[in-house]
C-alpha cells in the first residue's frame, strides 16, 4: 500500500485545514468573553491591530520555516540551523513547537470535551435552561463529575486521534474540507437568527462602538494575547503544516486569507453571541461562563432556543475538533520523524499520552479543586493542574516561542526566505524588519506590562 502524500493537495486544501487548527475555542469562546469583560469594540480593534502587526507576520515567519526546513518543527529548525551556520541554542525553537502543542492538546481536550458534553445535551434538546441559575448549576455538575469529564475528554481525544491516523490529505484536509464550510453555514445562521431576533442595534453598539475609556494596559496585554491563541501562532502547527505546503502555493496570500477568515469568524460568533445575550438582559462579561452558563440561559428564554443551542454547541465543537487535530500534529509529526514510527503508532502514543495528561488537568476542577502544585512560585499562587498548563502555556510559552520565532527568522533564516513568499519587495523588507524590531519589542512590552 502506497504511503499517504504528506502535503496537501491544493490551495484551498492548505488554507481549509490551517483554518480550520486557527478557527477554534479561542474564536467563539475566548474572544466573545474577554470582549464582553473589556469594553467591546475598543478590545475588537486593539485585537485586529495585534492581528496586523504581530499575528500575520509570525504566522507567515512559521509557515516559511517549514517549507524550507521540509519537516517538523525540530526537523525544519535544525535543518535551518545547518544552512546557515546560526548557534545550535535555537535549537530551542523546535523543541518548543512541540512541547507546546503536547501540553497543549493535553488539557485543550478538557475543554473540548465540555463542547462535546454540550453538544450531546444539544442534541437531547437538554441545553437550554430556564435561567441562569439552572444553567450555572448544569455547568458546575459537570465539572465536579470527573467520570462525565473523563468519557467527553476521551471522546474528543480519541476523535482527534482516527482522524490523524489518516494522514495529511487524507485526514486532516478531508475533514476541513468537511468542517469548515459546515462552521462556516451554521455561524452565518445562528449570526443571522441572533440579529433578526435579537438586540441587534446594542450588539452592533457594543462591538463596533470603541469605548476608550474601558482601553487599560490589561486589554492592550489580553488583546495580544488572544492574536496569538486565535492564529495558533508560536505553538509549531504552522511550522509544521508549512513543510506540506507545494513551493507553487503563495504564502503571502494564504496568510491574508486564514488571518481574515479567523477574523471575521470572531467577529461573527460575537454577532450570533450578544444580540441574544442583551436581548435577554444578561451580562456580557459572563467571563468563561459566557458561553456555557449565559448562552444557555438566554436560549432557554427565546423561542426555538432548544434548536439554536443544539446548533451552537454542536459549531462550537466543530471548530474545537479542527484545533485539537492542529495542535497534535505537530507532535506526531515529530515522532514519525525522530523515533521512525509509523504514523499510526506515533499518533497511538502521542495521542495517548496527552490523553493521561489531560486526566491530571480535569480532576482538577473536582476531586484536586485543592491542589496548587506550584504554589510557592509567583504567578502560580492558587492555581490547579489545569491553570497552570493554562498559565504556563498560552501566558509565559507560546509568547516566548513567538519572540524566538520571529527572531531566528527576521535575524538568521531572512535570506533563506528571500522571494519565497509571494511577497513584493517593498511588503518582504517590511516583514523582516517587523519580526526584527516591532514584535520583539512588542511582546517584551506586553510581557512587562502587567
Amino acid at each position: 500500500m502506497a504511503a499517504e502524500p504528506k502535503h496537501w493537495s491544493s490551495s484551498l486544501g492548505f488554507i481549509l485545514a490551517t483554518t480550520g487548527a486557527a478557527v477554534g475555542l479561542g474564536n467563539l469562546w475566548r474572544f466573545s468573553f474577554l470582549a464582553g469583560e473589556n469594553g467591546g469594540g475598543a478590545f475588537v480593534l486593539i485585537y485586529i491591530a495585534c492581528v496586523l502587526l504581530i499575528g500575520m507576520p509570525i504566522m507567515l515567519a512559521e509557515l516559511i520555516l517549514g517549507r524550507i526546513g521540509g519537516g517538523s518543527a525540530v526537523h525544519s529548525i535544525n535543518a535551518l540551523i545547518k544552512q546557515t551556520g546560526a548557534n545550535p541554542a535555537w535549537k530551542l525553537i523546535g523543541a518548543l513547537s512541540v512541547f507546546i502543542p503536547f501540553v497543549g492538546i493535553a488539557y485543550y481536550s478538557v475543554v473540548g470535551g465540555w463542547t462535546v458534553d454540550y453538544a450531546a445535551q444539544g442534541l437531547a434538546g437538554q441545553v437550554a435552561s430556564a435561567s441562569g441559575n439552572l444553567a450555572d448549576k448544569n455547568f458546575n455538575a459537570m465539572l465536579a463529575n470527573p467520570l462525565r469529564m473523563l468519557l467527553a475528554h476521551s471522546v474528543f481525544m480519541i476523535g482527534v486521534m482516527m482522524v490523524l491516523i489518516r494522514g495529511v490529505q487524507g485526514g486532516i484536509e478531508a475533514l476541513s474540507r468537511l468542517l469548515m464550510p459546515a462552521l462556516f453555514i451554521m455561524l452565518a445562521g445562528l449570526m443571522t437568527y441572533a440579529l433578526l431576533v435579537g438586540d441587534a442595534a446594542k450588539a452592533l453598539d457594543f462591538l463596533f462602538l470603541p469605548d476608550w475609556s474601558a482601553v487599560t494596559g490589561k486589554t492592550v496585554v489580553l488583546a495580544a494575547g488572544q492574536a496569538f491563541f486565535s492564529l495558533a501562532i508560536g505553538v509549531g502547527i504552522m511550522i509544521t503544516y508549512g513543510a506540506y505546503v507545494p513551493n507553487s502555493i503563495s504564502l503571502g496570500r494564504s496568510v491574508a486569507i486564514i488571518a481574515l477568515v479567523d477574523t471575521a469568524v470572531a467577529i461573527m460568533a460575537g454577532l450570533a453571541i450578544f444580540p441574544l445575550v442583551f436581548s435577554q438582559g444578561l451580562d456580557p462579561a459572563g467571563g468563561p461562563g459566557l458561553i456555557f452558563v449565559t448562552l444557555p440561559t438566554a436560549f432557554g428564554q427565546m423561542s426555538g432556543g432548544m434548536v439554536v443551542g443544539a446548533v451552537f454547541f454542536i459549531l462550537l465543537f466543530f471548530a474545537a475538533f479542527t484545533t485539537g487535530i492542529g495542535t497534535l500534529e505537530p507532535v506526531v509529526a515529530w515522532m514519525e520523524e525522530r523515533r521512525g514510527m509509523s504514523r499510526t503508532r506515533g499518533t497511538l502514543i502521542a495521542g495517548s499520552a496527552a490523553w493521561a495528561i489531560g486526566i491530571a488537568a480535569l480532576l482538577s476542577f473536582n476531586v484536586w479543586a485543592k491542589f496548587f502544585p506550584l504554589n510557592a512560585i509567583p504567578g502560580f499562587v492558587g492555581k490547579g493542574v489545569f491553570d497552570v498548563m493554562d498559565f504556563a502555556i498560552a501566558s509565559i510559552l507560546l509568547p516566548f516561542n513567538g519572540l524566538l520565532i520571529a527572531l531566528f527568522t527576521g535575524w538568521v533564516a531572512a535570506q533563506l526566505a528571500h522571494g519565497k513568499l509571494g511577497l513584493t519587495p517593498a511588503l518582504e523588507r517590511a516583514w523582516i524588519w517587523v519580526l526584527r524590531l516591532l514584535i520583539p519589542f512588542a511582546i517584551l512590552l506586553i510581557a512587562l506590562w502587567k
